[in-house]
């Protein structure tokens, strides 16, 4: 059964629990948060799952996801593109995107516990990871989407997988710079990157069809960073009507009657990044009558024919409520990570104009 919407308020009563519940229910004894029970993790949802429970205060239970994935880094910093009751489920490609995000991971954790101690430890796991990453960034700063089961970089670019990097170099950037170590190669690394997100979209889809189609080539720009102000205000405009369903969310691609929770979430994000918080507000309100009695939400809904589909709870789904709660109330000092870019030894002009866009959007947020 799906749990009635509450219209008035950000979330229900007692949300905070009946998530961080359910992404326990699902987590294995070794740490890992598949997408649902039986089902295998990855190292990007099984992040964004424990984000969640940071937020609801399980940090041991974070700790232990975060210590999981430490355990099964390759010896050149990856992992493997999914793993399943201990063992590896996928050994075609090791994702980029997939292996930077445990830097967004522990800065976001870190924020939250405020533990030193915590990123001393894992912070060799997140230089590892950062220093694959950035050895497949091409001449232009796009960077590479993945390498094959023989380490083979796969020669194309995502525009989603590459906006998730640049947040992940500015967490790995703090992270570095709150441990009081040099690493002005990614900032360099970052730099690049994002005047390719901007300025180069030549770099991207170059061997496949364009990804245009799906939301979040749209609005991951905006959430991560790489565009700001009233450039990304002026890009969420361009196609709301093509992704947004009044009433219901954010289509996951333009070209099915499909809306999905997590990147309705992501969206919500992205509209407070961009100055739209009565935006944001809306579409993240309607999300909880996807919550089921467990406490985990269902991936999304076909409009069309009135049903949920799949008949799925990911915990991932659940870690992006969690985010854009946080987004929206302030729940914890993590809350703006997706909503502001602080890169803190970044030098005041290193952004060009778009960090000056980046200060006009800090303003009209306080």
């Amino acid at each position: 059964m799906v749990v009635a919407a509450q219209p008035n308020a950000i979330f229900p009563e007692h949300f905070l629990r009946r998530s961080a519940e359910y992404i326990l229910s699902q987590q294995l004894a070794d740490g890992a948060i598949p997408w649902f029970s039986g089902h295998y993790a990855d190292p990007w949802d099984h992040v964004e799952a424990a984000m969640g429970l940071s937020i609801a205060g399980e940090l041991g239970a974070a700790e232990k996801a975060y210590q999981w994935l430490a355990q099964r880094q390759l010896p050149d910093g990856s992992w493997w593109a999914a793993y399943r009751d201990g063992k590896v489920d996928n050994r075609e490609r090791r994702e980029s995107n997939f292996v930077a995000y445990i830097a967004t991971g522990i800065w976001h954790h870190y924020l939250i516990s405020g533990e030193r101690e915590f990123l001393l430890r894992f912070w060799p796991v997140v230089e590892k990871a950062l220093d694959f990453v950035l050895a497949l960034q091409s001449e232009y700063g796009d960077i590479q989407w993945a390498v094959d089961a023989d380490g083979v970089p796969m020669q194309d670019a995502l525009i989603t997988g590459c906006s998730s990097i640049f947040k992940s170099l500015e967490c790995g950037i703090n992270i570095a710079h709150t441990l009081g170590i040099e690493r002005s190669d990614w900032v360099e690394g970052r730099r690049i990157l994002g005047v390719a997100l901007r300025e180069r979209p030549e770099r991207f889809d170059r061997t496949w069809e364009s990804k245009a189609r799906f939301s979040m080539d749209w609005f991951y720009p905006v959430l991560t960073g790489a565009v700001s102000g009233g450039g990304a205000r002026r890009r969420l405009q361009k196609k709301w009507d093509e992704f947004v369903v009044a009433g219901l969310g954010c289509r996951c691609v333009n070209d099915e009657p499909w809306v999905t929770v997590a990147e309705s979430c992501e969206l919500t994000m992205a509209l407070l990044a961009a100055g739209e918080p009565g935006k944001a507000l809306k579409i993240y309100r309607a999300l909880h009558r996807w919550q089921d009695r467990d406490g985990g939400y269902w991936t999304g809904y076909v409009y069309r024919d009135s049903a949920v589909w799949p008949e799925e709870k990911t915990t991932w789904t659940v870690g992006a409520m969690l985010l854009a709660a946080d987004a929206l109330a302030g729940l914890t000092p993590a809350s703006t990570l997706f909503t502001r870019v602080n890169l803190l030894d970044a030098p005041q002009d290193a952004e060009g104009f778009h960090h000056l866009d980046q200060l006009e959007l800090g303003g009209v947020q306080r």
